[in-house]
């Protein structure tokens, strides 16, 4: 009986604990606004009261906000909001007006095949700069940004280096900037990619291609983690880095491996080994990049 009246007591507290707060947080009038815009009873709301003062904070910093570069929201371009569903709140991120602009800019001129939102949404304004490890590539891409505003037909860059270290987040933040100023960019995770034009045999398998070879800038992501075949070695990565070369179109690749590892790596396809076929497309690497190494702490983990 005593452990009983003991969860009683607790769960009257608890309760009058949750009334109390709700009943301070509507003293907010923009709290108060919300909660009668979502049309939800206050025996409802109440059970919320934490995650909806989130959401109004980060309406009032929406407010105050003039572009995407002074967002305060803790994800850039969006803002935490609640949906009713099924008698209970539901809080998902939107994206702000200047968030949408921002994707209706870039639709026409930056495709991604297979990439996550964090990567086709990569911002140089949200690159980490406190990593000294970085230092070089950051001047790197910086005096690419330069150098392309007035020679299209520059070297990209052949990145490589430890996992995590953000090496995509990166090249893929120089290429939504290039893509911003009107560049048509294309970044590809390479294994996936390969999947999916293997798919697309029957389909749009020429336009995906036709695309990857042509586009201005185009990024191959994580080459070197894909099972190598003969149909992928020379028909597909062999077919694109010989196009680009022909016309001169920047191009950047990243890997895990070096170039020394990556022509071991593609020398073989399944058991069989054809060491003149690698070196024929780490040459073709060469003539396309330039070569660096970002070691860095992983930033995955």
């Amino acid at each position: 009986m005593t452990t009983y009246g003991d969860e009683s007591v607790d769960f009257k507290y608890n309760k009058q604990a949750l009334v109390e707060s709700f009943i301070n947080a509507s003293k907010d009038p923009d709290f108060k606004k919300l909660v009668t815009r979502l049309k939800v009873k206050d025996e409802i709301a109440m059970k919320y009261t934490s995650k909806l003062q989130d959401s109004v904070c980060e309406l009032k910093n929406c407010a105050k906000c003039k572009c995407l570069e002074e967002c305060k929201n803790r994800r850039k371009g969006a803002v935490y909001y609640p949906s009713v569903q099924n008698n209970m709140l539901v809080f998902n991120s939107m994206a702000c007006k200047y968030q949408k602009e921002y994707d209706a800019k870039l639709e026409n001129t930056a495709v991604s095949f297979e990439e996550p939102y964090q990567i086709r949404t990569a911002a140089i304004s949200d690159i980490d700069l406190t990593d000294k490890k970085r230092a070089p590539l950051i001047k790197w891409i910086k005096d690419f940004y330069k150098k392309y505003q007035t020679d299209k037909h520059i070297k990209g860059l052949y990145l490589h280096g430890s996992f995590g270290s953000g090496k995509t987040y990166i090249i893929a933040a120089l290429l939504n900037e290039l893509a911003k100023n009107g560049a048509k960019t294309v970044m590809m995770y390479y294994p996936r990619m390969l999947v999916d034009l293997k798919e697309s045999f029957s389909g749009d398998f020429a336009t995906k291609m036709n695309l990857i070879q042509n586009c201005d800038v185009l990024l191959i992501d994580d080459l070197g983690a894909e099972n190598v075949t003969g149909w992928n070695r020379d028909e597909i990565l062999g077919t694109i880095l010989q196009s680009r070369m022909d016309n001169s179109l920047p191009t950047f690749i990243t890997s895990n491996l070096n170039k020394e590892e990556l022509e071991e790596h593609l020398s073989y396809a399944g058991s069989e080994k054809n060491v003149l076929k690698a070196k024929r497309l780490i040459e073709r690497v060469n003539q396309l990049t330039e070569d660096m190494e970002l070691i860095s702490k992983n930033r995955r983990v």
